[in-house]
């Protein structure tokens, strides 16, 4: 926020031509990557020049059998390499497990990041196989598209077609960057001062003796571990579309008020909606969609999203979890929720997306297993603990501030302030008070903590 982003902005805007700029943002969003991964840069490299010479092959290829063979190849190597990274220790370990032998567990270092570029890049080959898009022919260009820092670390997933146009065409006015560092800072309290807060709570509650838990305890730390996900993610992705808009790109929506849903099936649409739409679009349609094996399809999609997340099997079991929901929603849940008021379909909807929250956040089965008894008062336990009350009656404000922020209702009185002429006036000066009095809080809080990593560094 004080070395790198500040130089970076006054280097972007003092160079006086596009092509200098999208250097510029090459050369940063590298060095960004380096600081945190400065041998897996070269991994980033290489997927990126995997991804543009098959691409042109591909443009190039005057038959389809061609085409189809250097997509696959593509696709070998880069879904390959992601295997390696990611998923070669979880394959040995079960394997060790299932035929009890004992090989060599590679340990293999996760490069952050890897599960969205590696995303970006076969979106972009096989949109270009379908003739969505022309391949790029300049590597510098694709390279910009693929590393620009903003969004490289936790996306959102940001297709080629999307701002095809933007790399060599693209507006950077005062709207936009006013816009941005809007934005930016939304983003940023949103991490610092919700999930950072919510996180302590989560883990006092979470994190201890599950064995010995109350039934409320347990209810409260999952709420918080719903707030903190939440606004960690979520507050990611308003910093990378910010940081997009300031340097004159758009960056699609992630979330739109997931908390709100009435349903598992309106929650995937609301919820990390740039990874839903690519399996929907690259995995679920082809496979057949609705038309064909429409159980199967889910299955696999959603085998895919836990698997995806990490190499782990809480995270399959959690994608398994809801698929099945979902699954259950279209065909049977569906015919008799929609007739009950919209409260009790929302508040049933709550409670399916916090158990799924626990089903992600426990990564040892035993542990969810002990979690998922104290839910529901299998565990024997107390309803509450002495400390429970005591910390909630400490946090009430924050758990209230957390809920209201969770809905449309701070956009809406925005919006509503924003059409009220006597208010318009001033409402640009009210937007930079509030903005300073942001920033200042957010420093304030950081000052305090040496490590603030978000949530989906790790996938």
């Amino acid at each position: 926020m004080f070395a790198f982003l500040p130089a970076n902005i006054i280097c972007y805007f003092l160079a006086r031509n596009l092509k200098t700029k999208n250097i510029i943002l090459i050369i940063f969003s590298l060095l960004f990557y380096a600081w945190g991964e400065p041998v897996c840069v070269a991994l980033l490299i290489f997927s990126s020049f995997i991804g543009y010479i098959f691409a042109i092959a591909i443009d190039k290829s005057d038959t389809k059998q061609k085409k189809k063979f250097y997509l696959i190849i593509s696709l070998i190597i880069n879904l390959g390499l992601l295997g390696i990274f990611k998923y070669a220790g979880f394959f040995v370990s079960n394997i060790n497990y299932l035929l009890h032998i004992n090989l060599p567990v590679p340990q293999i270092s996760l490069p952050i990041g890897i599960s969205f570029y590696t995303f970006q890049i076969v979106s972009y080959v096989v949109d270009v196989y379908c003739n969505r898009v022309d391949s790029q022919k300049s590597f510098p260009k694709f390279l910009m598209y693929v590393s620009l820092y903003p969004q490289l670390i936790a996306g959102p997933i940001v297709r080629y077609i999307d701002i095809e146009r933007e790399i060599d065409n693209r507006e950077v006015n005062i709207v936009n960057i006013s816009q941005g560092i809007n934005r930016f800072i939304v983003g940023l309290a949103k991490k610092v001062v919700i999930a950072n807060t919510a996180a302590a709570l989560v883990s006092t509650f979470l994190d201890g003796k599950l064995a010995t838990i109350g039934v409320l305890d347990a209810w409260f730390g999952l709420f918080m571990y719903t707030i903190q996900i939440y606004f960690d993610f979520s507050g990611y992705s308003d910093m990378a579309i910010g940081l997009g808009k300031i340097f004159g790109f758009t960056y699609c929506e992630n979330f739109n008020y997931p908390y709100i849903s009435k349903s598992a099936t309106e929650f995937w649409r609301r919820w990390h909606m740039s990874l839903g739409s690519f399996f929907r679009d690259y995995v679920y349609i082809p496979l057949g969609g609705n038309r064909k094996r429409q159980l199967l399809n889910i299955f696999v999609v959603w085998f895919l999203t836990g698997f995806w997340h990490g190499a782990s099997w809480n995270f399959i079991i959690w994608g398994l979890y809801f698929g099945t929901i979902i699954y259950l929603e279209k065909k049977v849940f569906f015919k008799f929720t929609k007739k009950l008021p919209q409260v009790i379909q929302w508040f049933f909807a709550m409670i399916v997306i916090m158990i799924g929250w626990a089903i992600f956040y426990y990564v040892d089965l035993n542990s969810l297993g002990t979690f998922l008894k104290a839910l529901v008062g299998l565990n024997n336990n107390p309803l509450y603990s002495d400390t429970l009350p005591i910390t909630f009656m400490s946090n009430v404000t924050f758990v209230v501030l957390c809920i209201i922020a969770s809905t449309p209702v701070p956009k809406m009185l925005f919006q509503k302030l924003n059409n009220n002429t006597v208010v318009n006036g001033n409402l640009d000066f009210v937007q930079i008070i509030f903005n300073v009095s942001l920033i200042f809080c957010i420093i304030s809080m950081l000052v305090g903590e040496s490590y603030n990593p978000f949530l989906y560094y790790r996938f």
